[in-house]
């Protein structure tokens, strides 16, 4: 329940939004960026901000099955009850992946956040920092009415030079197909309705019929004035990168040989540190001392972004701490005790203490650790191993909620490990409060 700044909220009130107005998400794995967009006053989603990413894992492109690492790429729809202010990673956003369209095409995996702590295993982490501003922005947009935000993740920015650079990547087809979502967004500044049929996915279509994920179509129509701006918007971006192709744009390697990325925000603060090994105070938030940065960087000679993490050699990223969402019992405390009070729920139904604290005002400072890490092939919060020492692990939790942790228990590595990271969701959380709304 932490507020937004005054400092956030007159920036809010300068772009003419309203403190409750809906938000919708955009994610760039190339650039390392985050970028939370808000209605404005006149009914359309303008930039509110720009947030580097700490740290995201795989390569570009969207996640095929359990333990790839890959960090997801398309559009997903976040309900309250995806909301997880009891996270191990201080405070966790789930993405909802698998979605329609990846179950649709036979995708795995669960548990792919955006959450804080820096560590990544096929989530979107951010500093706590930054983390805590992205939650209460969203839970805000939820207190004032909006029943879901969207989440558009995408592998860069989806401009002539980007798709000119990535012309020989196997992903192509799938991306020039978020391509047309993005395209959506840009010429019309609200979010994108998705639906998904064919194994694809379809924006803004209107239809009598129903939209089944592995059946045909059914006939649609996209309103004129979309369709017109979208392709117009197309055979522009088409004719561009065909020049930059004809003028000889380098393409990018199919595979960059690296795990992932991370902002050269983070990257520079944490190489003019010597490396990880202890907390790094930046202006955007705090690099925690066991963070795992990609492959050094070279001299950017194909990426569309203003970096470059490619590596060859790289070497691959232990895996990072448990991403393990849950909690201990026996307190009312955070969220849940704020709704608890406002509903009078009963002593049963209170939730456990959240294993960190969401108050992103208190500093915190995690402990570093030189010794070896175990390894889980990760898709996400439940196949990160916990590299914490022993007295801060939550490992009491099988033998007081054993129902709740045990089926969401990652089977991907062997690794000897408290493996089940799914949200605990209090009762009277988010969940609690908006759960019809899912």
């Amino acid at each position: 329940m932490q507020p937004l700044s005054d400092k956030l909220l007159t920036e809010i009130d300068n772009k003419n939004m309203a403190k409750e107005s809906p938000i919708l998400v955009r994610i760039f794995k190339q650039e390392s960026e985050l970028e939370i967009w808000k209605e404005d006053k006149n009914g359309h989603f303008a930039l509110l901000k720009s947030y580097p990413i700490c740290r995201w894992s795989g390569e570009l492109g969207p996640k095929i099955k359990q333990g790839d690492r890959q960090a997801p790429e398309g559009f997903y729809t976040i309900t309250p009850g995806l909301m997880n202010p009891n996270s191990n990673y201080y405070l966790a956003i789930n993405t909802g992946f698998p979605n329609a369209y990846d179950r649709a095409n036979g995708r795995t995996g669960a548990f792919l956040m955006i959450h804080g702590d820096c560590s990544s295993a096929g989530c979107y982490a951010m500093t706590d920092e930054q983390v805590a501003e992205i939650y209460a922005l969203a839970r805000e947009s939820f207190f004032g009415g909006q029943k879901s935000f969207q989440i558009q993740a995408y592998p860069f920015r989806m401009t002539p030079l980007n798709m000119a650079k990535h012309r020989n990547s196997p992903h192509m087809a799938f991306w020039k197909m978020l391509k047309q979502g993005y395209d959506h967004f840009e010429v019309t500044k609200h979010e994108p309705k998705i639906d998904v049929c064919e194994k694809r996915y379809v924006f803004d279509a209107e239809a009598a019929g129903k939209f089944s994920p592995a059946d045909q179509c059914p006939a649609y129509r996209v309103p004129e004035e979309v369709a017109s701006a979208v392709r117009d918007k197309q055979r522009r971006d088409e004719v561009q990168t065909a020049e930059l192709i004809n003028r000889g744009t380098p393409a990018a390697p199919v595979r960059m040989g690296i795990d992932g990325g991370m902002n050269p925000t983070f990257l520079a603060a944490v190489k003019s540190h010597g490396g990880p090994g202890a907390p790094i105070k930046t202006a955007l938030g705090t690099i925690p001392a066991h963070v795992n940065p990609p492959g050094e960087s070279v001299p950017d000679t194909f990426s569309g972004s203003t970096m470059s993490l490619a590596s060859s050699e790289s070497r691959p990223a232990s895996a990072p701490r448990s991403s393990v969402q849950v909690a201990s019992a026996g307190s009312s405390g955070g969220i849940g005790g704020f709704f608890g009070s406002l509903f009078g729920s009963n002593a049963e139904e209170q939730p456990a203490a959240p294993t960190k604290s969401s108050d992103a005002s208190a500093a915190k400072a995690k402990p570093g650790t030189k010794t070896p890490k175990a390894q889980t092939a990760a898709g996400a919060g439940p196949n990160k191993s916990d590299s914490r020492p022993p007295e801060t692990k939550t490992a009491s939790v099988v033998a007081t909620e054993p129902a709740a942790t045990k089926p969401e228990a990652s089977t991907e590595s062997a690794a000897p490990l408290l493996n089940g990271a799914a949200p605990t969701m209090s009762a009277n959380g988010f969940e609690g409060r908006f759960g019809a709304w899912r």
